[in-house]
Protein backbone atom coordinates (compact mmCIF):
# COMPACT_ATOMS: atom_id res chain seq x y z
CA UNK A 1 0.00 0.00 0.00
CA UNK A 2 2.90 2.00 -0.57
CA UNK A 3 1.94 5.80 -1.80
CA UNK A 4 0.27 9.17 -1.01
CA UNK A 5 -3.05 8.33 -0.76
CA UNK A 6 -6.94 10.95 -0.10
CA UNK A 7 -8.25 9.06 3.25
CA UNK A 8 -12.08 10.08 3.74
CA UNK A 9 -12.78 9.23 7.43
CA UNK A 10 -16.08 8.86 9.23
CA UNK A 11 -16.06 8.96 13.45
CA UNK A 12 -19.44 8.08 14.79
CA UNK A 13 -21.18 9.65 12.17
CA UNK A 14 -18.68 12.80 12.06
CA UNK A 15 -17.00 13.32 8.53
CA UNK A 16 -13.38 14.53 7.44
CA UNK A 17 -10.84 14.16 5.05
CA UNK A 18 -6.75 13.94 4.94
CA UNK A 19 -3.99 13.13 2.86
CA UNK A 20 -1.65 10.55 4.58
CA UNK A 21 1.95 8.84 3.04
CA UNK A 22 2.09 5.50 3.65
CA UNK A 23 5.92 3.75 3.35
CA UNK A 24 8.16 1.26 5.19
CA UNK A 25 5.53 0.36 7.99
CA UNK A 26 5.54 4.59 8.42
CA UNK A 27 2.21 6.34 8.21
CA UNK A 28 2.37 10.20 7.70
CA UNK A 29 -0.17 13.05 6.85
CA UNK A 30 -2.93 15.69 8.03
CA UNK A 31 -5.01 18.07 6.51
CA UNK A 32 -5.83 21.72 7.54
CA UNK A 33 -6.22 21.81 11.19
CA UNK A 34 -4.50 18.37 11.85
CA UNK A 35 -0.87 16.01 11.44
CA UNK A 36 -0.76 12.11 11.21
CA UNK A 37 1.49 10.16 11.94
CA UNK A 38 2.34 5.98 12.88
CA UNK A 39 3.25 2.64 12.15
CA UNK A 40 1.59 -0.19 9.81
CA UNK A 41 2.36 -3.65 9.91
CA UNK A 42 0.51 -6.43 7.35
CA UNK A 43 -0.80 -9.16 9.33
CA UNK A 44 -2.58 -12.26 7.27
CA UNK A 45 -3.75 -9.75 4.42
CA UNK A 46 -4.78 -6.51 6.79
CA UNK A 47 -2.89 -3.09 7.49
CA UNK A 48 -2.60 -3.03 11.25
CA UNK A 49 -2.11 0.58 12.27
CA UNK A 50 -2.21 2.87 15.03
CA UNK A 51 -2.04 6.89 14.36
CA UNK A 52 -1.22 9.35 16.56
CA UNK A 53 -3.25 12.60 15.85
CA UNK A 54 -2.66 16.34 16.82
CA UNK A 55 -3.44 19.89 16.31
CA UNK A 56 -1.01 21.58 14.50
CA UNK A 57 -3.26 24.88 13.18
CA UNK A 58 -6.91 26.43 14.08
CA UNK A 59 -9.46 25.33 12.27
CA UNK A 60 -11.14 27.51 9.77
CA UNK A 61 -14.57 26.08 11.47
CA UNK A 62 -14.36 25.59 14.95
CA UNK A 63 -15.89 21.44 15.02
CA UNK A 64 -14.25 18.54 17.01
CA UNK A 65 -14.70 15.06 16.11
CA UNK A 66 -12.86 13.95 18.43
CA UNK A 67 -12.59 14.67 22.34
CA UNK A 68 -9.10 16.40 21.94
CA UNK A 69 -6.71 18.00 20.33
CA UNK A 70 -4.34 14.74 20.76
CA UNK A 71 -6.20 10.88 20.74
CA UNK A 72 -4.30 7.35 19.45
CA UNK A 73 -6.70 5.70 16.39
CA UNK A 74 -5.84 2.24 16.27
CA UNK A 75 -7.13 0.74 12.86
CA UNK A 76 -7.21 -2.28 10.62
CA UNK A 77 -8.16 -2.06 6.80
CA UNK A 78 -8.17 -4.47 3.72
CA UNK A 79 -8.02 -3.50 -0.21
CA UNK A 80 -10.64 -3.57 -2.75
CA UNK A 81 -8.68 -3.00 -5.63
CA UNK A 82 -6.54 -0.08 -5.08
CA UNK A 83 -8.94 1.56 -2.48
CA UNK A 84 -8.27 0.58 1.36
CA UNK A 85 -11.01 0.32 4.03
CA UNK A 86 -10.22 0.42 7.36
CA UNK A 87 -12.34 0.22 10.61
CA UNK A 88 -11.04 0.74 14.28
CA UNK A 89 -11.86 3.00 17.25
CA UNK A 90 -9.99 6.30 19.37
CA UNK A 91 -8.21 5.03 21.77
CA UNK A 92 -9.22 7.79 24.24
CA UNK A 93 -13.24 7.85 23.01
CA UNK A 94 -14.42 4.91 24.68
CA UNK A 95 -17.85 3.69 22.07
CA UNK A 96 -16.25 5.89 19.08
CA UNK A 97 -16.28 4.16 16.10
CA UNK A 98 -13.65 5.15 13.61
CA UNK A 99 -13.80 4.28 9.09
CA UNK A 100 -12.06 5.50 6.77
CA UNK A 101 -11.22 4.97 2.98
CA UNK A 102 -8.26 5.54 1.61
CA UNK A 103 -7.45 6.20 -2.64
CA UNK A 104 -3.92 6.05 -3.78
CA UNK A 105 -3.22 10.00 -5.52
CA UNK A 106 -1.13 10.24 -8.54
CA UNK A 107 2.05 7.87 -7.21
CA UNK A 108 2.68 7.62 -11.22
CA UNK A 109 3.53 11.50 -11.53
CA UNK A 110 5.86 11.91 -8.87
CA UNK A 111 9.40 13.42 -10.39
CA UNK A 112 12.80 12.37 -9.93
CA UNK A 113 14.12 13.62 -6.28
CA UNK A 114 16.37 16.18 -5.79
CA UNK A 115 19.82 16.22 -4.28
CA UNK A 116 20.40 16.62 -0.89
CA UNK A 117 23.84 18.19 0.49
CA UNK A 118 25.49 19.14 4.27
CA UNK A 119 23.10 21.45 5.99
CA UNK A 120 20.06 20.31 3.88
CA UNK A 121 16.49 20.24 5.07
CA UNK A 122 15.26 17.59 7.51
CA UNK A 123 13.19 14.28 5.64
CA UNK A 124 9.93 14.68 7.64
CA UNK A 125 6.47 15.81 8.15
CA UNK A 126 6.02 19.37 8.36
CA UNK A 127 2.77 21.88 9.13
CA UNK A 128 3.17 24.50 6.46
CA UNK A 129 1.25 28.11 6.63
CA UNK A 130 0.44 30.12 3.81
CA UNK A 131 0.42 33.64 3.71
CA UNK A 132 -0.67 35.50 0.11
CA UNK A 133 1.64 38.55 -0.77
CA UNK A 134 1.05 41.59 -2.91
CA UNK A 135 -2.17 42.99 -0.81
CA UNK A 136 -4.18 39.38 -2.20
CA UNK A 137 -6.18 38.44 0.96
CA UNK A 138 -6.29 34.86 2.08
CA UNK A 139 -3.59 32.17 2.83
CA UNK A 140 -3.94 28.08 3.48
CA UNK A 141 -2.49 25.91 6.09
CA UNK A 142 -2.00 22.03 5.88
CA UNK A 143 1.03 19.38 5.63
CA UNK A 144 4.08 18.90 3.95
CA UNK A 145 6.03 15.99 3.85
CA UNK A 146 9.75 15.65 2.73
CA UNK A 147 11.22 12.72 2.42
CA UNK A 148 15.07 13.01 0.41
CA UNK A 149 14.63 15.41 -2.39
CA UNK A 150 10.60 14.62 -2.73
CA UNK A 151 7.68 16.84 -1.72
CA UNK A 152 4.24 15.25 -0.71
CA UNK A 153 1.17 16.09 1.12
CA UNK A 154 -1.46 18.41 1.13
CA UNK A 155 -4.99 18.95 3.22
CA UNK A 156 -8.92 18.49 2.81
CA UNK A 157 -9.50 19.83 -0.74
CA UNK A 158 -5.84 19.49 -1.99
CA UNK A 159 -2.48 17.68 -2.54
CA UNK A 160 1.17 18.10 -3.95
CA UNK A 161 3.90 16.73 -5.47
CA UNK A 162 6.99 17.73 -6.30
CA UNK A 163 10.91 17.90 -5.90
CA UNK A 164 13.73 19.97 -4.19
CA UNK A 165 17.31 20.23 -3.94
CA UNK A 166 18.60 21.75 -0.35
CA UNK A 167 22.09 22.12 1.31
CA UNK A 168 23.66 24.56 3.65
CA UNK A 169 20.66 26.14 5.23
CA UNK A 170 18.77 26.63 1.47
CA UNK A 171 16.79 24.99 -0.27
CA UNK A 172 14.31 24.89 -3.34
CA UNK A 173 11.61 23.45 -5.48
CA UNK A 174 9.11 22.76 -7.32
CA UNK A 175 5.68 21.26 -6.93
CA UNK A 176 2.36 21.08 -8.15
CA UNK A 177 -0.94 21.88 -6.49
CA UNK A 178 -4.37 19.49 -7.48
CA UNK A 179 -7.60 18.80 -5.97
CA UNK A 180 -8.59 15.36 -4.84
CA UNK A 181 -11.84 16.96 -3.83
CA UNK A 182 -13.37 19.89 -5.92
CA UNK A 183 -12.47 23.40 -3.73
CA UNK A 184 -13.55 25.90 -5.79
CA UNK A 185 -16.08 27.33 -3.27
CA UNK A 186 -13.60 26.89 -0.40
CA UNK A 187 -11.01 28.08 -1.82
CA UNK A 188 -11.64 29.80 -4.93
CA UNK A 189 -7.95 31.20 -5.75
CA UNK A 190 -6.84 27.72 -6.21
CA UNK A 191 -10.00 25.51 -6.83
CA UNK A 192 -10.65 23.93 -10.26
CA UNK A 193 -6.79 24.30 -11.42
CA UNK A 194 -3.53 22.37 -11.30
CA UNK A 195 -0.82 25.01 -9.91
CA UNK A 196 2.82 24.69 -10.79
CA UNK A 197 4.65 26.31 -7.95
CA UNK A 198 8.19 27.09 -7.78
CA UNK A 199 9.91 28.04 -4.58
CA UNK A 200 13.32 28.90 -2.92
CA UNK A 201 14.18 30.13 1.06
CA UNK A 202 16.34 29.41 3.90
CA UNK A 203 15.77 25.88 6.40
CA UNK A 204 16.95 24.77 9.90
CA UNK A 205 16.54 21.90 11.74
CA UNK A 206 13.26 23.07 13.01
CA UNK A 207 11.77 24.28 9.53
CA UNK A 208 12.17 26.59 7.03
CA UNK A 209 10.42 29.61 5.50
CA UNK A 210 10.14 30.17 1.27
CA UNK A 211 8.58 32.77 -1.10
CA UNK A 212 7.19 31.22 -4.02
CA UNK A 213 4.98 31.92 -7.53
CA UNK A 214 2.27 29.96 -7.99
CA UNK A 215 1.40 29.92 -11.64
CA UNK A 216 -2.85 29.79 -12.09
CA UNK A 217 -4.00 29.65 -15.65
CA UNK A 218 -2.33 32.91 -17.27
CA UNK A 219 -1.69 34.44 -13.60
CA UNK A 220 1.19 34.43 -11.54
CA UNK A 221 0.27 34.87 -7.78
CA UNK A 222 3.61 35.54 -5.49
CA UNK A 223 2.97 33.74 -1.29
CA UNK A 224 5.23 33.33 1.65
CA UNK A 225 4.85 30.36 3.59
CA UNK A 226 6.37 28.85 7.19
CA UNK A 227 7.11 25.12 7.91
CA UNK A 228 7.48 23.90 11.14
CA UNK A 229 9.06 20.30 11.58
CA UNK A 230 6.45 17.71 13.65
CA UNK A 231 7.63 14.60 13.12
CA UNK A 232 11.34 13.73 11.65
CA UNK A 233 10.85 10.65 8.78
CA UNK A 234 12.14 7.11 9.66
CA UNK A 235 11.53 5.46 6.61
Amino acid sequence: MEGLYKVEYDISGGTGRSVLYAHAGTMLGGNTAFAHFGTYDHVDGEIIARLRTRRHSPSPHRRMLVSADRVTISIRGRPQGDVWHFAGRVEEDAGSVFRAVMTPLGNDDMPPPGRIGEGGIVSGLYSIDIRMLDGIAGGQTGVMLLEDGRILGGDAFFYYLGAYTSSNGRWKGEFVNQEHTPAKDEHPLFGGHEVGIGFSGRCSAEGAEIEATALVGKRSIRFAATLKLIQPFAG
